[in-house]
């Protein structure tokens, strides 16, 4: 049966008042009438014997706590209700906020403290993305049945193939470039012939992989991302799972395939793109033959240049796939966060390249390879 809500003085001590009654939204009337008939001032207010009690009268109760000189953190409940008065507690006596943002030294400093918080997050997710990833790789080589040969293939074709155009025009270009600009300098001492090992060997160690990287960085992460992303966002990972079926299995090692074995040969084709560039601004500009670029070549380049290089090129494969993979899987179920976390696949993506490349420069050069 309901019963009227009602607040009265205590009869052991006038000053603490005893609320009795359903203090829910069906009797709002009556309460709101009992706050407008509120004292100024109470000691304390005992709310144990409510007998029904929701987020309304909850609400109503602290409304009535605060016009008394309390509030609603002070008014004894019954168990059941603690998490509730506590919930409605914090939304309607909290403290109002500063909506004025702080561009101060402590603000800057938050800000900073939570970006290197996430990027150590990422870090961490991203070791234990590619531990999970190689557990798998392992268990799937083992038993050659299990390779997806079909989405191998098309990730392939997808990931190398429609991207030889794209890379043999930058690195053509980038070879123009890097011979033009070396031979302004070299010119004022006499010394335009050494474009050829300019060329030749910052395009076999360095530019090469790294520039396909790049590419590959910009264009295929944030297609894994996206892919993978609105899989998440349709809940089609779960119903993989549901299935039986192993995500990291059927989503992530085809596309790990690929880029393994695309990436090394999308370097060469960028290598000889390059020393192509190389040699048509040498003989357009530079009074350098074909004939003698060939024969530079192959007298002062050596051949450990080209395997540096290409060394080079798997690791880069991994931490393309990996990322792109990654940041889809993350992906929380909005097109908005489709769209973020592809920016984040690309920019972690080329940075974590470049890091790596520059890493690896030092290491070759120290073991003089």
């Amino acid at each position: 049966m309901s019963q009227a809500p009602a607040i009265a003085p205590s009869q052991s001590d006038p000053d603490i008042l005893r609320a009795t009654g359903d203090w829910t939204l069906v009797n709002a009337d009556t309460i709101l009438a009992l706050i407008e008939r509120a004292p100024d001032r109470a000691k304390d207010i005992d709310g144990r014997d409510i007998a029904r009690l929701d987020s309304t009268g909850a609400m109503l109760l602290s409304r009535y706590a605060v016009k008394v000189g309390l509030g609603l953190a002070t008014v004894d409940v019954k168990p059941v209700h603690l998490k509730m008065v506590e919930s409605v507690r914090l939304i309607c006596e909290a403290p109002p906020r500063d909506k004025r943002r702080d561009h101060g030294f402590r603000q800057m400093l938050e800000r900073l403290g939570y970006s290197v918080e996430d990027y150590y997050n990422e870090i961490k997710a991203l070791i234990g993305f590619g531990g999970l990833t190689l557990e798998t790789a392992f268990a799937t080589l083992l038993r050659p049945s299990r390779i997806r040969w079909t989405a191998t293939i098309y990730h392939m074709e997808s990931v190398g193939l429609d991207a030889v155009p794209l890379v043999l025009l930058l690195s053509f270009m980038v070879g123009c470039v890097v011979s033009f600009l070396g031979a302004t300098v070299l010119r004022d001492f006499g010394a335009e012939v050494f474009v050829v090992e300019l060329v030749s060997i910052s395009f076999l160690r360095e530019f090469g992989v790294l520039l396909t990287a790049i590419l590959l960085a910009g264009r295929t992460a944030s297609a894994f991302t996206a892919q993978i992303g609105a899989m998440q966002s349709g809940e089609e990972i779960d119903a993989i799972r549901t299935l039986g079926l192993n995500p990291i299995e059927l989503l992530v090692l085809p596309r790990l395939f690929a880029l393994v074995i695309m990436l090394p040969l999308l370097t060469f084709l960028a290598m000889i793109s390059g020393l192509a560039g190389g040699l048509v601004v040498g003989s357009a500009s530079l009074g350098i033959s074909p004939e003698m670029f060939y024969t530079r070549l192959h007298e002062t380049v050596e051949i450990r240049h080209f395997w540096v290089g290409l060394s080079k090129a798997p690791l880069f494969a991994i931490i393309i796939a990996l990322i792109g993979c990654l940041e889809g899987f993350q992906t929380q179920g909005t097109a908005q966060s489709v769209g973020e976390r592809t920016t984040s696949s690309v920019v972690q993506t080329i940075s974590l390249v470049i890091l790596v490349d520059a890493f690896a420069a030092l290491f070759f050069m120290q073991m003089d390879w």
